[in-house]
């Protein structure tokens, strides 16, 4: 899924740890081959090849769970998450490493292909169905959450239930470490590379995913526009942000934080306090200055300042 993947796990024998971690570093290799847009191979790829207007394609039960919860995701946020962007990301990637604007016609020919409503899930007969031809759909915003659940849910079937799933820094947890109450996860009050952990929160049999620019942007023209790309407009987005989720699962925490991201701390917020178990951090900068944004639940799950 290009990134590193980590497994932290505690168990009494070293040869069944072994065992089951290989077993779920298999199981996330052969999501990529499911969910992976990069890979022109991948089920995910030969859906978009094989769909379209009149085409159902029937998908194995990963897919299509994953398809189901973006659709669903899409519908709550107005289209802030949507999977099928990726028309406009493929212009986004090729504009960053050239450092220009995508061209204006085919930007918007892009965005014609662009929205949730054009891709129709049948659950009874688990086939897909893309309305447009020439769809794409991208699920970077939403796989790796997925891969991390399912990865942990390997390592229980195994006995093992104190563990950490990290996708490079997407985190899905289980039970925690021995003499413990939970996972101790630092981050920082900045958004800035390397800057200083000087938060920590103790999380358990949860996840938590940050999604944020300040890796991936480019500057055109004087001006900043993140590798996240609006589905409304089209356009990388231009409010610097950084935007932590902390979910019951690692599919929510992933997908939200990319909407959350889309939708501002407002609406952001807004719409966790409709999602039991969730909280977010939201830092961005405005007129020059960085401001922190926090739903009302995020402080329960921080430890003190005295106890890092």
């Amino acid at each position: 899924m290009g990134v590193q993947w980590r497994i932290v796990l505690y168990a009494t024998d070293k040869p069944i740890a072994n065992n089951a971690s290989q077993i779920a570093f298999r199981r996330v290799k052969e999501l990529n081959k499911v969910l992976s847009d990069y890979d022109p191979n991948s089920e995910l790829n030969q859906l978009c090849q094989l769909s379209g207007p009149g085409k159902p394609v029937k998908v194995s039960p990963d897919l299509f769970k994953v398809l189901k919860r973006s659709q669903a995701l899409s519908q709550e946020t107005d289209g802030a998450f949507d999977v099928t962007i990726s028309p406009v990301v493929r212009l986004w990637r090729r504009a960053r490493r050239r450092k220009q604007m995508p061209d204006s016609e085919r930007l918007q020919a892009a965005r014609d292909l662009v929205g949730s409503k054009w891709m129709r899930l049948s659950e009874q007969n688990q086939t897909v169905e893309l309305l447009q031809p020439s769809m794409r759909l991208d699920l970077g915003g939403i796989a790796k959450g997925y891969a991390a659940d399912v990865a942990l849910h390997v390592l229980k079937e195994h006995g093992i239930e104190r563990v950490m799933i990290d996708a490079s820094g997407d985190l899905a947890l289980g039970d925690p470490p021995p003499g413990s109450c939970g996972w101790k996860i630092g981050i920082s009050s900045s958004d800035a590379p390397g800057a200083k952990i000087d938060r920590y929160l103790q999380l358990k049999n949860c996840a938590v995913a940050t999604s944020g620019d300040a890796l991936q942007h480019v500057v055109i023209d004087g001006r900043r526009y993140s590798h996240i790309v609006n589905p409304h407009t089209g356009l990388g987005l231009t409010d610097q942000s950084r935007v932590t989720v902390i979910a019951p699962d690692g599919m929510s925490a992933d997908s939200l934080a990319s909407a959350i991201s889309v939708l501002g701390p407002k609406k952001g917020i807004a719409l966790l306090s409709q999602k039991p178990g969730t909280a977010c951090l939201i830092l961005r900068h405005e007129q020059g200055e960085l401001k922190s944004y926090e739903s009302p639940c995020f402080s329960c799950f921080e430890l003190p300042p005295t106890e890092p």
